[in-house]
């Protein structure tokens, strides 16, 4: 039991630890196979990836306590992202529904991934969020027209579930996107992604935006600032 509590809590250390938030790739370790999706950063599954940390907000200054982890795996079919999200406060909307997709999720607490494989458009890319309650959205990004968000009705097939543990006050969310929504290329050690990663989080008198590259803007939506994401093999 010991040596369980240990192993744990050294897990926990990995996942918080400092990191390196200046850096701009992070990566995507690759897995032997496609999994139910889970919810626990401590499954053999997600203790295999590198953790990546967002605790900055869309101007680059820290917001104390609310540290992100986003976690990633590939497979041959889908590239999967967990987010481990610290909160003081939820905002969420009543009457939630897992069914379908929720339209304007984002005026409620929800973490978001936005990926690119157009290196020359790059005001073209995928949209995915999900709540602390399990409600999701994906949408097809092009800046160019007058009304981005209208890009809600495209359905990536993605998967996604979240769970909320009221008693360390965190949230988890996991979503497994497949390549084939996103990507023409087959998947491969070594290909690249535009990437930034997002979360909105608590009520409007207290909101708070947690980025993991800032945008040095009010919104999201600023390509020029997005990073990489690397397959990789580790």
């Amino acid at each position: 039991m010991k040596l369980l509590l240990c192993t744990l809590a050294s897990a926990v250390i990995m996942l918080f630890g400092a990191g390196d938030t200046e850096d701009t790739t992070a990566g995507s370790v690759r897995a032997s196979k496609d999994v139910t999706l889970q919810a626990d950063p401590l499954s053999a599954f997600w203790l295999a990836a590198i953790p990546i940390h967002a605790e900055k907000d869309t101007h680059g200054q820290a917001v104390p306590g609310h540290k992100t982890v986003i976690l990633s795996r590939w497979t041959k079919n889908n590239l999967y992202f967990l987010f481990i999200c610290p909160y003081e406060e939820l905002n969420l909307k009543p009457d939630p529904t897992t069914k379908s997709e929720t339209n304007q999720l984002w005026n409620w607490d929800v973490a978001e991934v936005f990926i690119g494989t157009d290196f020359d458009n790059i005001n073209r890319y995928k949209e995915f969020e999900v709540s602390p309650q399990g409600e999701w959205i994906d949408l097809d990004i092009d800046l160019s027209k007058p009304h981005h968000e209208d890009g809600w009705v495209w359905n990536s097939g993605f998967q996604s579930m979240a769970r909320i543990d009221q008693t360390n006050k965190t949230w988890y969310a996991a979503v497994s996107i497949p390549f084939a929504s996103i990507d023409t290329r087959k998947p491969a050690p070594g290909n690249t992604f535009r990437i930034n990663f997002f979360r909105s989080q608590g009520p409007s008198n207290n909101r708070k935006n947690i980025v993991w590259q800032p945008t040095m803007a009010q919104t999201f939506h600023v390509p020029s600032r997005f990073g990489l994401l690397k397959l990789g093999t580790r």
